[in-house]
């Protein structure tokens, strides 16, 4: 009998829509050390071969992707994203500069955070917003919000 959730992946997995699923493995391959563990090519309608799923491994994590299918409503951000797709790894500098040599854009330059994270944004070439941050301290909820108060020049949250 197969196990509900199927061997090496977790209960949440993101699955992206790509304009271009092929050319964002390649990223994905160079921007965050990924793995592709496999594709399946699709006919699209206008009988072009398109990438209807694709499997990529990037640390312990899956990420499914797919080519746009607008036909049946699978489209990519085009523009922008409300999503952001959250990568701990164990060298922020390093997987931030090589995401940035392959082709993302910052949108918040890496800085050590009050929660305790090395922490930075970026966009990839395909519109997919992406934080990556490597965590530095164990922090407690009280030294979080005095460090948040101390670096918004405020109080904590919920104090009078």
């Amino acid at each position: 009998m197969a196990h509900p959730i199927p061997a090496g992946h977790h209960a949440i997995t993101p699955h992206l829509v790509v304009k271009g699923a092929s050319e964002a493995i390649e990223f994905y391959k160079k921007a965050f050390g990924a793995e592709e563990l496999g594709r399946m090519p699709f006919p699209g309608p206008d009988g072009q071969v398109k990438l209807g799923h694709a499997e990529l491994k990037i640390g312990d994590s899956r990420l499914f992707l797919a080519d746009e299918f607008p036909e049946h409503g699978a489209t990519g951000p085009n523009g922008s994203s409300p999503v952001t797709i959250h990568l701990y790894v164990t060298d922020a500098n390093a997987a931030f500069d090589r995401a940035v040599a392959a082709g993302a854009t910052v949108r918040m330059p890496l800085a050590d955070m009050f929660w305790g994270d090395r922490y930075g944004t970026l966009v990839d070439p395909f519109g997919h917003n992406w934080s990556i941050a490597e965590h530095l301290e164990d922090l407690t909820p009280e030294q979080m919000q005095a460090r948040m108060a101390a670096a918004f020049g405020g109080q904590p949250c919920g104090s009078e």
